[in-house]
């Protein structure tokens, strides 16, 4: 019998995005520019906040001409008169950081950005090449990566490289539970880690107004991955810590504006939705490795049957390695080594 009752449902006040490079108000003072990605996710979305006589920038874009030039084209069109006055990154990914060189020696912009997100894109971008390669390989070669697909996977930092501008040399720590004038109004810095460091969200209780960079998103769920840099980190843990946080720190009623796809309401059931989308990757690696063993390369297919490229690929067994480290950490697998020296892991019991 049908009770009358529907699921709660996401409520997405814009039911498209503003074509790439042109600019849309979505909440007073506040305006909404996508700017184009070269990737499967197409798009980053950047948000501008008017800051008295100008207009901060929260996000860059990704370093490339294409992105230089529609903010050359809104500089000179829809903002011209207008400067801009500072530039909030939140975190250190190329989509996000990416035109942070290029903006502060155009503009003459100062960067705001959560020390270790800052600290890692200066090393980055300055000794990608020391950041050590060959000393990573063991790790992505003991969890069933070929040899051919480790080497692509550790010539990333390159790639990092062509998708950035670097940081300036002296920038404005922000970090948690700071709070931030913005032309009058005041927003507080959440930070969470899990797809990042320490990436930095904005929140404006006043207005309803919730900044939360890739942290939730809503209609994806953001990349989780542990490297050969940090092997042993919890990086699930600290994500879905994190998210716990936000569920009780923010208000249910905020307009959440992401790194990526549309503004929305709804950001408990969203929370709620990413915890349990979680919880349903560990049930199915559990259920996988019950019956025999297996390294983390060969759960990859397992669990993303269909990804179309090595990018993907490359982000998929760094998420396979968050879930795999998650459940050590609360003893719900095991791992072995074998005869050769792979990694390979049981459900445990």
């Amino acid at each position: 019998m049908d009770s009358g009752l529907t699921e709660p449902t996401l409520h997405f006040p814009h039911a498209e995005p503003p074509p790439f490079g042109e600019l849309r108000e979505i909440a007073p003072g506040v305006l909404w520019l996508r700017l184009p990605l070269p990737f499967r996710l197409d798009h980053v979305n950047i948000h501008l906040i008017e800051d008295g006589a100008g207009w901060a920038v929260l996000d860059t874009g990704i370093g490339d001409r294409r992105s230089r030039e529609i903010w050359e084209a809104v500089l000179d069109g829809p903002l011209a008169g207008r400067r801009l006055t500072r530039m909030i990154v939140t975190h250190y990914h190329p989509d996000h950081v990416g035109l942070a060189g290029w903006l502060a020696h155009r503009f003459d912009l100062p960067l705001w950005m959560p020390r270790p997100e800052y600290l890692f894109s200066l090393a980055l971008a300055n000794a990608p090449g020391d950041l050590g390669v060959e000393s990573w390989r063991p790790f992505y070669r003991r969890h069933g990566l070929s040899e051919p697909f480790t080497d692509r996977v550790l010539d990333r930092g390159h790639l990092y490289l062509r998708c950035t501008t670097g940081v300036p040399s002296t920038y404005r720590r922000i970090k948690h539970e700071d709070e931030i004038d913005i032309g009058g109004r005041r927003f507080t810095v959440l930070t969470g880690g899990g797809h990042a460091l320490e990436q930095a969200m904005l929140l404006c209780p006043e207005e309803k107004l919730f900044f939360s960079a890739d942290q939730v998103i809503a209609k994806i769920s953001p990349n989780v991955s542990v490297t050969a840099m940090e092997p042993e980190a919890d990086a699930l843990g600290i994500y879905l810590a994190s998210l716990a946080a936000l569920r009780r720190r923010v208000p249910a009623d905020v307009l959440v504006l992401a790194g990526h796809g549309l503004p929305f309401h709804g950001l408990h059931l969203r929370i709620d939705e990413l915890i349990a989308h979680h919880a349903a990757r560990c049930a199915l690696i559990a259920d996988a490795t019950r019956a025999q063993s297996l390294s983390a390369a060969e759960i990859v297919p397992l669990i993303f049957p269909s990804l179309a490229d090595e990018h993907q690929l490359g982000f998929a067994f760094g998420e396979i390695m968050a879930h795999v480290n998650h459940m050590l950490s609360l003893g719900e697998l095991t791992a072995e080594t074998d005869e050769e020296g792979e990694v390979r892991f049981r459900a445990a019991g």
